[in-house]
């Protein structure tokens, strides 16, 4: 297994964030905690390089991460994860977006334990599908991420066809997650406010 310290962490904030007016979703609360605070706070705990990759960097200078921003200017999830290969002094980088309220650190984990010799991408697979953006990728998959930017060709699931891929199952990661809130998005406002509702009702219960 390789340990946390061989994988860098890598947050990915480099939306339009149109639905929000253009406010930065890293930015946006929930129970008084800034989003980006809640994923940055995880991180800490388990890597010792953590890379921000966006291109409004001023926005996010009082984090103290590693700023890096896209080497190709064309918006898309795959421009994130090419940036972050690209800089990332790890063998290995993990990956999840800015928008992730509710990541736990024990699928982290499960994911980082799926790395081993011979393996170049860990990623989760539930019954919805693959998590592209909650996976762990070798810095090995760099030239094929960059030759598909060049061709324009986008997708997440084409790029790795050809690499050695263990997916992490829903059954195990239900063990860990048993909602699999871990992969809950806030994409729009209203799902602002189903994290917000669902913080509550912890919150709730966790005081009766």
């Amino acid at each position: 297994m390789v340990e946390h310290k061989a994988c860098t962490g890598v947050i990915l904030a480099g939306g339009l964030n149109t639905r929000f007016d253009g406010r930065p979703k890293a930015l946006l609360e929930v129970e008084g905690e800034r989003l980006l605070d809640r994923i940055g706070n995880l991180f800490k705990e388990l890597f010792d390089e953590i890379l921000l990759v966006t291109n409004d960097p001023v926005r996010y200078l009082e984090w103290g991460f590693d700023i890096v921003t896209d080497i190709y200017d064309v918006r898309s999830s795959l421009t994130g994860i090419h940036t972050g290969l690209f800089h990332a002094s790890h063998p290995f980088a993990f990956f999840t977006a800015c928008d992730t309220p509710f990541l736990k650190k024990s699928v982290v984990e499960a994911i980082l334990e799926g790395i081993t010799d011979g393996i170049d991408v860990v990623m989760p697979k539930t019954d919805a599908g693959y998590e592209p953006l909650c996976a762990a990728y070798s810095t090995r998959c760099l030239d094929t991420v960059t030759r598909h930017l060049e061709q324009r060709r986008f997708k997440i699931d084409r790029v790795f066809r050809k690499y050695r891929i263990r997916t992490i199952s829903e059954k195990v990661l239900r063990r860990h997650d048993p909602e699999l809130i871990s992969f809950f998005n806030i994409n729009a406002p209203s799902d602002l406010d189903r994290a917000k509702a669902r913080l509550e009702a912890l919150r709730k219960n966790m005081a009766s």
